[in-house]
């Protein structure tokens, strides 16, 4: 036999951030909006760390080949983000399935139109603000009422997804970031009334490569992200890496805040 007379080694401390415990594990997320660009890489991303996520969008069939990525602990619902019915279907299985919430990721958003106010459709409008602002609203206070999910019990997380087009004029995008202006002051005024049980927080991309927003910059990308102090546009990942981060323990002492998410462009004096 071998004897080794050295001393034992001294083990390392534990660095939290290479702590192989996941995050999430143990915890439950909706996110809207989901089957592609940044709500899909939120719910990627969610899932990664050890969450059961479902996720909705309109289409099933997308929804379908989104959760290929998701894992087994996984499900989807197709349906309008403007739906009451929806909502009352998604948290119905969420309470089913999961016996609980703890992460609700507002993502729907939508933008039809693009050009002056003085031209904008006032039906448009009313559409834009109802998904937008009202259904960001009433995602919220469909979860809170549920009274199987134990949202507040559980100390839950509320992201929202917002645009820095809400805090600086973008030229064609008037309505809608008129709309994200009041996701980010929702977030704050939702903040400060459901406290100190519920964290709500939202994030504010600029522009990130996904479909949605492909026609501010396909074609000439180089051109638009000259304007970005990072020299890139965001990709849909730099967005779920700050919504994981707002939905997480690590932000435990966090509410209220509008995380701006632009490459520097705000400072460089980009938007306008």
């Amino acid at each position: 036999m071998v004897h080794d007379s050295r001393p034992p080694a001294q083990k390392p401390a534990q660095n939290p951030a290479q702590d192989p415990a996941p995050r999430f594990r143990g915890k439950t997320a909706v996110v809207t909006g989901a089957s592609r660009g940044i709500g899909l890489a939120v719910a990627q991303r969610l899932a990664a760390e050890g969450a059961r996520v479902l996720i909705t969008a309109r289409h099933q069939d997308q929804l379908d080949a989104a959760l290929a990525s998701l894992g087994e602990n996984a499900i989807a619902i197709a349906g309008r983000a403007d739906d009451p019915d929806h909502r009352a279907e998604v948290l119905a299985a969420v309470d089913h399935h999961f016996g609980g919430l703890d992460i609700l990721v507002n993502n729907a958003g939508i933008n039809p139109v693009y050009g002056p106010l003085e031209t904008v459709e006032l039906a448009a409008a009313r559409k834009i603000f109802e998904v937008n602002v009202l259904g960001t609203l009433a995602w919220t206070q469909a979860v809170l009422a549920h009274p199987g999910l134990g949202f507040r019990e559980r100390r839950g997380n509320v992201v929202n997804v917002s645009s820095v087009s809400g805090d600086i004029p973008a030229p064609g995008l008037g309505l809608y970031g008129i709309s994200k202006a009041a996701v980010s002051h929702l977030t704050r005024t939702l903040s400060v009334e459901l406290a100190p049980e519920i964290r709500v927080n939202a994030v504010a991309p600029a522009v990130v490569k996904t479909r949605f927003a492909g026609a501010l910059y396909e074609g000439r990308e180089a051109e638009v992200a000259a304007a970005y102090p990072l020299g890139r546009l965001g990709e849909p990942d730099d967005v779920a890496s700050a919504v994981a981060y707002l939905a997480s323990s690590d932000a435990s002492w966090v509410t209220g805040q509008v995380l701006t998410l632009d490459g520097g462009l705000r400072n460089a004096g980009g938007l306008g």
